[in-house]
């Protein structure tokens, strides 16, 4: 076996020490359709799908296949752009509001989360990279490092052909001498890949005998599946899967009505030839010659410039000439009338939409005479929740490509060790761009009838409903909720550069300057409204002088 470009980040011994050893016999449920093997043994996986599909790499050409199909390629387009949203800003971002983490690690971890998505070129092929998730099934990224300085962290990764590489899981058994059981002691991951594909005959941990495997370690691959397997738990499905009959029946019964019509479109006459009492060998030549005068096929060759004379032939689309004994109706000509029911599409629509179901794509989105709505919630469809839920589930899925990359580029650069990811991953999300105007029209309307309803309720508040019941019932909020607002609203009292707190003391200082004007004005002498250059009465000059 070939070991090639493969690095591995081993547990420490505390590691080791703080894993409690624990015995089972139940195998670990995997959801990665790793092939699964004994030490020494050869082991084969196939899917057999109506005798024409045995391993995975048919498995993703059949998809690839069925993606280049124009309804299926619609729809595709519909999940990936309600998945994906690339505006002026980036697809996804990282929230790190759950952490319970110094500032300085969460800068850290925010600033290599950001490293990742350029190493991924996110921003440009974010499209790209989640369309081939979605159709394939699975996706492969060689993470490639320094060897010599690990310390720099990841450098650059490489996207890995699906049908050229394959996840190997190698299980330990023991027998217990107790109860003769065999427990599971541990297994052994690694990767297999082959430059000309993997085949499933071969996964012991040996060469193939048509070509060369190269083992890889685990570290050095990120793997996201799609979650989904066959019912034997070893083959990765994607979610076109479940669309391949669909698609199958849409395209037979297409390929039927376009037969029908062609053979059925066009009126065709009957020529009843009169045989008399003629044998049969003669009744044939006479409707021969008939035919021969009265049928002129001249077929005329665009290359050479030749005529040529195509009359044996006779094809669906051609007249019928029948013979006719004596005694009967003599010669007689009639038309056959072409087929009446040539525009009911009825059962070729069915199939479409039994196509968009299955993908879970609404319908009302692939009809092109449906205006797009953007009216109240009360006007949103069922199938129009239903699809939200499914593109943030197919997120939270994809999702895995940043936990493997982020982990591997925290535990390289020696910001955490992988005991530390396991406890703070749970508290690290990714919120992904969203356009869906329906789900925020949803959350905006809840939250406006519950603000409707608490100020119903206001009222009745310190009388008969308490301050605690209105926020656990009314707005839902869980009890931690409850407590970090409450902490969040005394912070905002007392700082100064809070919002409420900036308001109030723009109003305090305008209040000072309105009552120092008042003030002001009270205190200033009255003012002189003789001006000069202006003679004066002589009532004033007599008021003046007795004044003194």
């Amino acid at each position: 076996m070939v070991q090639l470009f493969g690095f591995e980040i081993k547990k420490s011994n505390e590691e080791k020490k703080e894993q409690a050893v624990v015995k089972t016999f139940i195998p670990a449920q995997t959801e990665d359709g790793a092939m699964e093997v004994a030490t020494g043994g050869v082991y084969g996986t196939y899917l057999d799908l109506q005798g024409s599909i045995k391993n995975e790499t048919q498995l993703v050409n059949k998809y690839r296949e069925m993606s280049m199909q124009p309804e299926a390629d619609m729809a595709i387009d519909q999940i990936v752009n309600e998945a994906i949203v690339i505006d002026d800003e980036i697809a996804v971002d990282l929230n790190l509001d759950n952490l319970e983490q110094p500032d300085v690690v969460k800068e850290k971890i925010r600033e290599e989360f950001y490293h990742v998505l350029k190493l991924l070129d996110f921003k440009n092929r974010a499209y790209t990279i989640f369309r081939d998730w979605y159709i394939d099934g699975r996706i492969y990224f060689h993470l490639m490092i320094d060897e010599k300085n690990p310390r720099q962290g990841i450098k650059e990764v490489r996207k890995i052909d699906p049908r050229k590489i394959k996840k190997v899981r190698k299980k330990a058994l023991e027998l217990d001498p107790k109860t003769r059981v065999e427990i599971e002691k541990g297994y052994e991951e690694f990767y297999l890949y082959s430059p000309t594909g993997i085949e499933s005959k071969n996964t012991s941990g040996t060469p193939g005998q048509n070509t060369t495997q190269i083992r890889i370690a685990k570290d050095s691959i990120c793997y996201v599946p799609s979650g989904i397997v066959d019912i034997r738990n070893n083959m990765v499905l994607s979610y076109l899967h479940k669309a391949l009959k669909p698609m199958n029946q849409l395209r037979m019964l297409e390929d039927a009505a376009v037969i029908y019509r062609l053979s059925r479109a066009p009126e065709r006459r009957i020529f009843y030839i009169d045989v008399g009492n003629l044998p049969k060998a003669k009744a044939e030549q006479y409707l021969s010659e008939m035919m021969t005068k009265y049928k002129n096929k001249l077929v005329y060759n665009s290359e050479t410039g030749e005529i040529r004379d195509d009359r044996r032939f006779m094809t669906m689309l051609e007249d019928f000439w029948l013979p006719r004994r004596e005694g009967t109706k003599g010669t007689e000509i009639d038309t056959l009338p072409a087929g009446a029911n040539l525009g009911e599409m009825d059962d070729v629509e069915y199939f479409k939409k039994n196509l968009y179901k299955s993908l879970n794509i609404p319908v009302s989105r692939m009809e092109s005479d449906s205006a797009f709505n953007l009216g109240r919630p009360s006007e949103i469809t069922r199938d129009e929740l239903h699809f939200g839920k499914f593109i943030t589930r197919l997120r939270n899925q994809f999702s895995g490509l940043f936990d493997q990359m982020l982990e591997m580029q925290l535990v390289l650069k020696g910001v955490i060790n992988r005991r530390q990811w396991k406890k703070i991953r749970e508290d690290i999300r990714y919120d992904f761009t969203s356009d869906n105007y329906f789900s925020e029209m949803k959350e905006a309307e809840i939250l406006r009838e519950r603000i409707a309803l608490a100020n119903d309720v206001d009222p009745f508040v310190g009388k008969y409903f308490s301050s605690e019941y209105i926020a656990k019932y009314i707005f839902r909020l869980t009890e931690e909720e409850i407590d970090r607002l409450k902490k969040e609203i005394k912070k905002e009292k007392n700082d100064p550069d809070a919002p409420e707190s900036m308001t109030a003391q723009m109003m305090d200082m305008e209040r000072e300057t309105q009552q120092a004007q008042i003030a002001s004005m009270e205190k200033k002498p009255p003012k002189d409204t003789s001006q000069p250059g202006v003679a004066k009465s002589p009532e004033e000059i007599k008021k003046d002088k007795e004044d003194g």
